[in-house]
């Protein structure tokens, strides 16, 4: 039985079409639906320049203040593009109970997201709005699917089915 579902995007191109299937599923279970996007931390050479120029105090502050205003900013952005997506009002909102942005590496934010939340199902796009090449699913997919404890429903991408 499944009463709730973590939906993990990358909020990419294909995040909303991944974001209907997730929608049908939980509308179809009656389930509660999370969603989850996660923010990889900043590159070590990022971080190399902003000591060069900030004291180790502003630099805390950033990291910790910035962080979470950026997150805030995110996760609010997230809900207003569903509302644009399905439109105002739409009864399915309703339908997702929680908007998580959470930094870290994708793949293990998701499943630790997944444990927390004790979801049923993961819903997760086949590949990030980044991936080139013939590379038919993502580093960040693969490892959710080879690792997560629960079932995953993977939605291809859109463009892969008009070139067979």
């Amino acid at each position: 039985m499944i009463r709730s579902m973590l939906y993990a995007t990358d909020l990419g191109a294909y995040a909303p079409y991944t974001l209907q299937h997730a929608l049908v599923l939980a509308r179809t279970f009656d389930a509660e639906l999370h969603v989850v996007h996660v923010v990889e931390p900043m590159g070590l050479f990022a971080e190399s320049v902003l000591q060069s120029y900030l004291a180790a105090d502003v630099l805390k502050e950033l990291h910790s203040e910035g962080v979470n205003t950026v997150i805030d900013g995110i996760e609010a952005r997230v809900m207003a593009s569903f509302r644009e997506e399905l439109g105002e009002g739409h009864e399915d909102l309703a339908l997702i109970r929680s908007v998580r942005v959470v930094q870290g590496d994708p793949s293990n934010v998701i499943l630790d997201q997944a444990r927390l939340l004790s979801v049923d199902l993961l819903v997760v796009g086949s590949r990030s709005h980044g991936g080139e090449g013939d590379t038919p699913i993502g580093r960040t997919a693969a490892r959710v699917l080879q690792l997560s404890d629960v079932p995953v429903y993977m939605v291809p991408m859109l463009h892969r089915r008009t070139q067979t």
